[in-house]
C-alpha cells in the first residue's frame, strides 16, 4: 500500500518494504532528485506526509556546490584570496609597526602636493634600513633656532648630504626650508603612500564605519538564512 502511495507523491516507481523490527515511533524520509527539483516524502506512524527535507535533514556538500553558478563559485573564491590576502597584509603592517620597523603617519597639510595630500597615510622605515638620499620624502624632527622641538614635518630631499645635512623642501612649497635636518633628526624615510586612509581615521568615521558594517552583516546574514 505504501509503495503506491509513494509513487503517486514522488512521480516515481517505489517500492517500500516495511523493516521486521522497528520502533513504535520510527520514521523514515525519502527523497527523489531530479535535475534542479526534488521531492520528499516522510513515512512516520501517521502515516505518509509531503516535506522539505532541508527541514529534517542538512543537503550534501555536493548539492549545494552544483546550485551554485559558476560565476558565484569563481566570485567566491575571488573574494575569498583578497580577503585573506589583506588579512595577511594587515598582520604584516601590524607585526612591522608593533617591531618599529615601520610607522604611520597621516599627512595633514598640503605642502607635498599634489604628490601626497592631506588625509593620506604614509609608510615610513627608519634610516637605519633604508638610508635617506636625494629624491626620497622623509619625516623630520622639526626645531627652531633655539632647538625646540615645533613637530614633523614630511618633505622631499633635494640635496645634502648626511654629514652637513640634508636640503628638505615640500613640493608645493616656492623654497627650501630653513632648517637642514641630520640624520638624527630623520624618523623615517617613507616607502609608500595609502591615498585617503586618514581621512578615514576619525572618531566620527570609524563609528559610520562600524554601524554600516554591522547594518551589512545584518542584512548578509537574513539574506542567507532566507536561502536555507
Amino acid at each position: 500500500m505504501k509503495s503506491a502511495e509513494l509513487t503517486e507523491l514522488l512521480g516515481v516507481s517505489v517500492s517500500w518494504f516495511e523493516p521486521y523490527k522497528t520502533k513504535r515511533d520510527a520514521m523514515a524520509l525519502v527523497t527523489v532528485t531530479k535535475n534542479e527539483s526534488e521531492r520528499s516524502v516522510l513515512i512516520s506512524p501517521r502515516g505518509l506526509m509531503v516535506v522539505d527535507s532541508n527541514n529534517y535533514v542538512m543537503p550534501p556538500y555536493e548539492r549545494n556546490v552544483k546550485s551554485k553558478s559558476r560565476f558565484v563559485l569563481v566570485g567566491q573564491r575571488v573574494a575569498k584570496s583578497i580577503t585573506w590576502g589583506v588579512l595577511g597584509v594587515l598582520c604584516l603592517f601590524s607585526i612591522a609597526l608593533g617591531t618599529n620597523l615601520a610607522q604611520a603617519r597621516v599627512v595633514l597639510t598640503d605642502s607635498m602636493s599634489p604628490a601626497i595630500k592631506p588625509g593620506d597615510v604614509l609608510i615610513a622605515t627608519k634610516p637605519n634600513f633604508v638610508a635617506p638620499e636625494k629624491g626620497k620624502v622623509v619625516i623630520y624632527t622639526g626645531k627652531r633656532f633655539n632647538g625646540t622641538i615645533v613637530g614633523s614635518f614630511s618633505h622631499r630631499i633635494i640635496g645634502g648630504d648626511a654629514s652637513n645635512g640634508f636640503i628638505v623642501k615640500g613640493d608645493k612649497n616656492e623654497s627650501a626650508d630653513v632648517q637642514r635636518p641630520g640624520i638624527s633628526d630623520i624618523e623615517g624615510v617613507v616607502l609608500f603612500t595609502i591615498p585617503f586612509l586618514g581621512l578615514l581615521l576619525t572618531p566620527q568615521n570609524l563609528t559610520l564605519l562600524l554601524f554600516c558594517g554591522f547594518g551589512f552583516w545584518l542584512i548578509y546574514d537574513a539574506f542567507r538564512m532566507s536561502k536555507r
